[in-house]
């Protein structure tokens, strides 16, 4: 699919992606390349970094992997810096690691609930601390859409409840929460704009495939708005603009790309249905005026 942005929106910037060697972060890695960046992958599997490393220089595009933790501080701050030093700078941060795995609250151990805030939120702010400085360096100064931009990928399920997912929800939640508060501080202070993704069921991911199974994922089709799972190349696209100059005003945002389907709730009736008791309606209000009681006719 074409991109609707220029080629050159992100000529001259350089990005560190955490998770940038698969999934939505890989295709985040190569859409920022395609458009001009400079990408550092960071993942904690060396033969998968080496791989997608591989396809992105395959595509001329400058990039480098580096083997590390986010829930591991001296990995994060070795990775910053180790970017900083190949590349020069550090002008863009995507935080798109992640854990997950489907478990109702009564199995979840408490050691598995942390791990998931671990990677998710803990690992989310650790990376954002450790890229601070480098952040700023890389900014073009206060007043430029040139800052320092942090990307936080999150989702929708503690917008209300989610079967299974009490660890993953409890995780996402902080990580908005920490998205908001760096967007006030970090915004403030030093014209960094942080911002969040919220991705839906996005085809052709681990996170599809481990949770979403072919008969749930078949019968969550009937309620979707857009009756469609959304593609890698939608959130990339979503990442593209927030960090470009097309989104210099947005911050502290977190911009869901879903479809509407955290809005959806199964149907109670059928549509036909519906549509009858419409019609029963608007023939009984055709014969005697809304409001007005048969006895004043």
């Amino acid at each position: 699919m074409e991109s609707p942005f220029k080629g050159n929106i992100l000529k001259g910037k350089v990005a560190l992606i955490t998770g940038g060697a698969s999934g939505i972060g890989f295709e985040i890695s190569t859409q920022f390349g395609k458009h001009g960046a400079s990408v550092a992958l960071m993942g904690r599997r060396k033969q998968v970094l080496d791989s997608a490393v591989s396809v992105l220089q395959s595509l001329s595009i400058p990039a480098i992997g580096f083997v590390g933790d986010v829930r591991k501080q001296e990995d994060a701050a070795r990775v910053v810096e180790s970017t900083f030093k190949h590349f020069g700078k550090i002008d863009i941060l995507v935080n798109a690691a992640a854990g997950n795995f489907l478990v109702s609250a009564e199995d979840l151990s408490p050691n598995g609930f942390r791990t998931v805030l671990d990677i998710d939120s803990v690992g989310t702010f650790t990376m954002c601390s450790e890229a601070l400085k480098y952040l700023k360096k890389g900014g073009l100064g206060r007043g430029s859409s040139g800052a320092g931009a942090i990307i936080n990928i999150s989702a929708t399920l503690h917008y209300t409840a989610s079967w299974y997912q009490i660890h993953v929800s409890a995780a996402k939640a902080a990580v908005d929460a920490t998205t908001r508060n760096l967007a006030l501080e970090w915004g403030t202070d030093y014209d960094i704009r942080v911002n969040g993704i919220a991705p839906g069921p996005i085809s052709g991911t681990p996170g599809m495939s481990k949770l979403a199974p072919d008969e749930i994922n078949n019968k969550s089709k009937d309620y979707m708005p857009l009756y469609k799972e959304g593609e890698k190349w939608d959130i990339a696209m979503a990442a593209l603009f927030l960090v470009s100059d097309a989104g210099k005003y947005i911050n502290g945002d977190t911009l869901i790309v879903d479809g509407g389907l955290w809005l959806s709730r199964p149907r109670h009736l059928p549509k036909e249905a519906v549509k009858q008791a419409s019609r029963a309606i608007e023939k009984r209000s055709r014969n005697q005026p809304i409001g007005v009681p048969k006895s004043k006719l």
